[in-house]
């Protein structure tokens, strides 16, 4: 499952020394932005802001392509149901074609959800795969003040992505090595699908109680006071990145209003 690995960017880019937290805040202001207006040119506008970045984020275009194509199949999968399934086709006539007609409003309206849901997935994926798994434990403990157990609980999580990789790859072999196949059977193959999934899920469990245990026995959690190994510091220019996302989302969002296709998410 070569989606569960994880992008391994490069640490001396721009975007991969800054501060954890502040790369979840800058991501979370887009996000509101992004959730509060429903027209597709405030989504494309940070959409081609955010694909702006990948040369300052470490990241490699095609690495991260392989990674979120689901998201992509599913963001244009939603955006074409609520184009051919709307209550109400709005706008003139755009598509008419035997029994499918499309107003233009419509479509206008699904493109615009498609590129919302493009841009949420990539300012989240931005945000989080350009940051070591280690520094976000130690970011959301030292600038958030979150709980010890929830962030080494987030870091045990991120670091066991690998390893169901792993094991997804060896539970396909072993049925491969036994023979168990699903032929052209679709209705097979998804059996065998969920099988393999609810194996997974499974061994999963067992290793995270196991390890719950583990931490357990070494006495985590058992004094309230913990020392800081890795200092996580909030920089002038971490902030910077805050601020440049509040200016990206109102720019957005002005340049939304003066071609008047701005609607809000509640009005």
């Amino acid at each position: 499952m070569r989606l569960l690995t994880p992008i391994i960017p490069d640490p001396g880019a721009p975007l991969g020394r800054a501060n954890p937290v502040a790369k979840l805040g800058a991501a979370l202001v887009i996000l509101v932005a992004l959730f509060a207006s429903l027209d597709g040119v405030t989504a494309g506008l940070v959409l081609v802001a955010l694909v702006a970045l990948l040369p300052v984020s470490g990241l490699s275009a095609r690495a991260l392509l392989g990674r979120a194509w689901p998201a992509g199949v599913a963001a244009v999968s939603i955006g074409v149901f609520n184009v051919l399934f709307a209550g109400e086709q709005l706008g003139p006539t755009a598509v008419d074609y035997g029994p499918l007609r499309i107003g233009a409003d419509t479509l206008v309206n699904g493109a615009g959800l498609a590129l919302r849901l493009v841009a949420i997935v990539l300012a989240g994926l931005l945000a989080t795969a350009t940051s070591d798994p280690v520094d976000i434990a130690d970011a959301l403990v030292q600038q958030l003040r979150v709980s010890p157990r929830f962030a080494i609980g987030v870091l045990a999580a991120l670091r066991l992505l690998p390893l169901l990789a792993r094991e997804w790859q060896i539970l396909g072999m072993a049925r491969r090595a036994r023979g168990v196949e699903a032929g052209r059977s679709p209705i097979a193959a998804i059996r065998l699908f969920a099988g393999r999934l609810l194996s997974l899920l499974v061994g999963a469990i067992r290793r995270g109680s196991r390890m719950a245990l583990a931490m357990e026995a070494r006495g985590f959690g058992a004094s309230p006071c913990r020392s800081v190994a890795r200092p996580q510091r909030m920089r002038i220019s971490d902030w910077g990145w805050i601020i440049g996302a509040v200016a990206l989302a109102a720019g957005a969002v002005a340049t939304s209003l003066a071609l008047g296709t701005w609607r809000p998410l509640l009005g």
